[in-house]
């Protein structure tokens, strides 16, 4: 083989990988562990306007887990332990965050009165196998969401299960706006939330959270199966260093996420 067309080839290649790098269609990207959140690592890692390189669609946190994330349409936004929503700096960082470029496979009707349990029931009774990443987008009208936020953190960072303990929860009643989240398969335990992790933003954009319970009044689900996956854990050298990853945090999780 000629060294032109070896090197035709290899370029080819690399443009091949890089295309299969950057393919967007049913890929979830996620920055760190929910283990590492866990344990406190709350440093910011990925910026806003790097994340939005990687999805439109998501949930998340900021640099020392200054409240909660919410990526919609394209858009950051921050709900911080006043309640109240923000437009953050596209320079803010994330330490945990997963986003994709949702791209609805299949739409789900929503009854009255269906609260969080139900709505788990009716969404694996959509998308039955659970070894695949499911983006859950839910437009609609509540007649109860509570969600919660929590204060920003500084060192040295006690762990996540520590700082809830002084969250902010806020009850909306008769509330429309949209659910975003994932539902993630067990697999991933460690490394993202198995099962369903929900963030809310109200309509006028003014209110949100992290759910911690819900009642339907009406609303369309909008289901996106994500069958490709990307982890970026952080870059500095001592991010993760001298913490035990291997070490079974599932009781902190259930205590942090409900």
């Amino acid at each position: 083989m000629g060294f032109r067309k070896t090197i035709a080839l290899f370029i080819m290649g690399l443009a091949l990988l890089s295309s299969w790098g950057c393919a967007t269609a049913n890929h979830l990207t996620q920055t760190s562990t929910i283990d590492a959140l866990l344990a406190g690592v709350y440093d910011g890692e990925m910026s806003c306007g790097e994340l939005l390189k990687h999805g439109d669609f998501g949930i998340g946190t900021f640099d020392h887990l200054d409240g909660e994330m919410v990526v919609c349409d394209g858009t950051v936004y921050q709900v911080k332990i006043d309640g109240l929503v923000y437009q953050p700096s596209k320079e803010l960082k994330t330490p945990f965050a997963s986003v994709c470029f949702f791209n609805s496979d299949q739409d789900v009707a929503l009854k009255s009165g269906c609260n969080y349990d139900d709505l788990k029931v009716l969404l694996d009774e959509a998308v039955p196998n659970q070894n695949l990443f499911v983006a859950v987008k839910i437009e609609g009208l509540f007649k109860r969401m509570k969600v919660r936020s929590v204060p920003a953190q500084s060192k040295p960072y006690q762990p996540l299960a520590q700082v809830v303990k002084h969250q902010k929860i806020f009850e909306l009643d008769e509330v429309a706006g949209t659910v975003i989240g994932f539902r993630s398969p067990p697999f991933v335990k460690g490394i993202n939330v198995p099962g369903y992790h929900f963030h809310f933003l109200d309509q006028k954009r003014q209110a949100g959270g992290h759910i911690l319970e819900l009642e339907t009044e009406s609303g369309i689900c909008q289901l996106d199966i994500l069958n490709t996956f990307t982890l970026v854990l952080p870059s500095a050298p001592d991010s993760l260093a001298g913490i035990d990853l291997g070490k079974d945090r599932s009781s902190a999780l259930e205590k942090v996420e409900r």
